[in-house]
């Protein structure tokens, strides 16, 4: 007769998630080598590239089991993108890893170059086109992405924003905006878009789930944006579990992305710091949530944002 002891076990794992597969399934929001020095002491010499390879790819490995086709690496430039060490993760995993072009305002501007406090936001996007045209270090950025602080936005913050505007505009790139500022920030971005005549579609709030007020993500879903809850984990679970509800419950469902803002190898850091793994949205967060939103959120929403 079984014990007590391995009868609640055996409850607990008939109980446990289960891990999800989802066959090309996409990570809108997550980071490979991130490097915090600031723009004025940003180098790759920082680093080894060899040795960032050798860390980073047993998690994409971990991340292919579950289906992910493609991996959206949100790094900005003078922050550590590094599409060297992209290509090299793709090519040795199978997954996809996209790059960027923009700047990053926020932390109060320490990771802008001398050129961003200058340049117009017509000369920063003739720069960020440029980069869509003839590449960065032989692969194209597939997206912009930028960091503003709060709202009221701060002038260099304004300049970023109607930078990717333009690039929206005339590209068709979509801009992936930091968001730390919450739901005020995010509004007035899409005011500035709309006054440089770049499509709302084209805007993705990022780190939406630092808003707690739910009518802020249905004010920016219902103008057309996307309201991007990322930097999921254990500890955060069960609010953004809450947010993906409501979006589905107000009908926005389809204005939703969902990510882990995970990796996050630290060149300052012995071994490249704690990385955390791209694994768990896939192991305990989906199958919390109801299975007819799996596709929607991982394969669907993240191509109509993006791109195929």
């Amino acid at each position: 007769m079984p014990t007590r002891r391995a009868f609640l076990a055996a409850a607990l794992a008939q109980t446990a998630p289960q891990p999800v597969n989802i066959p090309g399934s996409i990570l809108v929001h997550e980071h490979v080598l991130v490097d915090f020095i600031g723009a004025d002491k940003f180098s790759r010499d920082r680093y080894n590239l060899e040795d960032a390879f050798k860390v980073c790819r047993p998690y994409l490995e971990a991340l292919k089991k579950h289906g992910c086709a493609r991996l959206q690496e949100c790094t900005p430039n003078y922050l550590g993108r590094d599409p060297r060490l992209l290509r090299r993760l793709t090519e040795a995993t199978g997954i996809d890893l996209w790059t960027n072009t923009g700047l990053y305002g926020a932390r109060n501007h320490i990771f802008l170059p001398d050129y961003a406090k200058t340049e117009t936001a017509e000369q920063l996007a003739r720069r960020w086109l440029g980069e869509l045209k003839t590449g960065v270090d032989g692969m194209k950025p597939r997206f912009v992405k930028i960091g503003v602080n709060d709202a009221p936005l701060h002038p260099l913050d304004r300049k970023l924003v109607e930078a990717a505007a333009i690039v929206a505009r005339e590209s068709g790139l979509t801009v992936a905006s930091h968001t730390g500022g919450r739901g005020p920030a995010a509004v007035e971005q899409l005011e500035i878009f709309t006054s440089r005549k770049a499509p709302l579609a084209k805007f993705v709030w990022v780190h939406a789930q630092s808003e707690k007020d739910h009518a802020f993500h249905e004010k920016v879903a219902r103008a057309g944006a996307w309201v991007e809850f990322d930097g999921i984990s254990a500890s955060s679970a069960a609010w953004h579990r809450d947010c993906v509800l409501k979006m589905d419950q107000l009908g926005l469902i389809e204005k939703t992305l969902v990510s882990q803002d995970a990796g996050w190898y630290r060149p300052q850091e012995p071994g490249g710091g704690a990385f955390r793994g791209f694994t768990y949205l896939y192991e305990s967060f989906l199958p919390v949530i109801p299975r007819s939103l799996w596709d929607v959120l991982l394969v669907a929403n993240p191509k109509r944002a993006f791109g195929a």
